[in-house]
């Protein structure tokens, strides 16, 4: 396999307790260490710690948001994860959701698409050190000009769910990011995006055999997430619409409880990856197996230390 990712920080574990794990992920086989951002850590911060700590890794953003900060602190902020790790940072750009752009950041969330379309245009010109002055449909920018352009413009992915940002990023951008799907819904997504992008997914991984628990877990997640309108339109597309029609219904009630409880068995499965960490790893590869580039692992909590689950899930274990 190429490449083996990981989500950092960790759940639960400080920031400066993840130096020793960092140091020793290329050792383990990982080639990417990916952050998220909601209302933990920001985006950058974590990976201007591992570029120093672990000068091999590949580093991405998967994803920050086009609606919380302004065009020219978002390519500030790429440039010097760019300087700090040249040649090996990505940045991931996205949407988001309304709950963190408008609920939590007091911002718009207005033309997601367009948006999303005007500030990757706007990434490609400034981090190539261009003086932009530009009227994009949904913003302005006079006079923007970094003054620490960095020597080589880092890639930008799009977070990219159903056919039109699938397709934007095939056309416009170095990747696309997409998550919650399973290994047999990756060829859906390369059907809109062509073989030759890479395609990055964040892949949600309970590493314990105790298989009520993994779903009971991966209720709660599916219930918060798939409920969002973009998710919950990307799994229509995908052909959940029917299977997850009661969780939705449930919901709208506002029975937090049932929602969980009528999400199938078979739906868990397969949107979250449990068992032995070998019966992870083997579930992981499925995903690259039917299209995936680049699956990135995100270890659910277990109750386990997850410094050691990080390094069980390794591709050298």
């Amino acid at each position: 396999m190429s490449r083996w990712g990981i989500t950092i920080p960790l759940t639960g574990v400080p920031l400066p307790r993840h130096r020793e794990l960092i140091e020793s992920l290329p050792g383990l086989g990982y080639t990417d260490a990916w952050t998220a951002e909601t209302a933990g850590t920001d985006a950058f911060s974590p990976l201007l710690l591992a570029s120093q700590w672990a000068p091999e890794l590949r580093l991405g953003t998967a994803i920050v948001p086009v609606y919380t900060r302004g065009p020219g602190l978002l390519a500030m902020s790429a440039a010097t994860l760019a300087e700090c790790a040249p040649g090996r940072f990505v940045l991931g750009i996205g949407t988001s959701s309304p709950v963190i752009v408008r609920n939590w950041n007091a911002a718009e969330f207005t033309d997601p698409y367009a948006r999303t379309r005007d500030t990757l245009r706007f990434l490609r010109s400034a981090l190539a050190g261009e003086k932009v002055t530009q009227d994009y449909p949904t913003f302005s920018v006079e006079k923007f000009k970094l003054e620490r352009a960095p020597e080589t413009a880092p890639p930008v992915m799009l977070a990219a769910l159903r056919p039109g940002m699938l397709r934007l990023a095939a056309k416009e951008a170095d990747g696309a990011i997409t998550n919650w799907l399973a290994p047999s819904d990756v060829p859906a997504v390369r059907a809109e995006t062509g073989p030759d992008l890479e395609l990055v997914a964040r892949i949600f991984v309970c590493p314990t055999e105790d298989a009520d628990a993994a779903r009971s877990l991966g209720r709660l997640l599916i219930s918060s997430y798939l409920t969002v309108p973009v998710y919950r339109a990307f799994h229509d597309w995908l052909g959940r619409g029917e299977r997850l029609a009661p969780m939705h219904e449930a919901w709208a009630e506002g029975d937090r409880k049932r929602a969980n409880e009528v999400i199938p068995d078979e739906v868990v499965d397969d949107l979250i990856v449990h068992g032995s960490p070998a019966r992870c790893r083997e579930r992981i590869k499925s995903y690259v197996d039917n299209g995936l580039t680049t699956p990135v692992i995100s270890v659910l909590p277990t109750g386990g230390d997850p410094i050691d689950q990080v390094r069980a899930l390794s591709p050298s274990a």
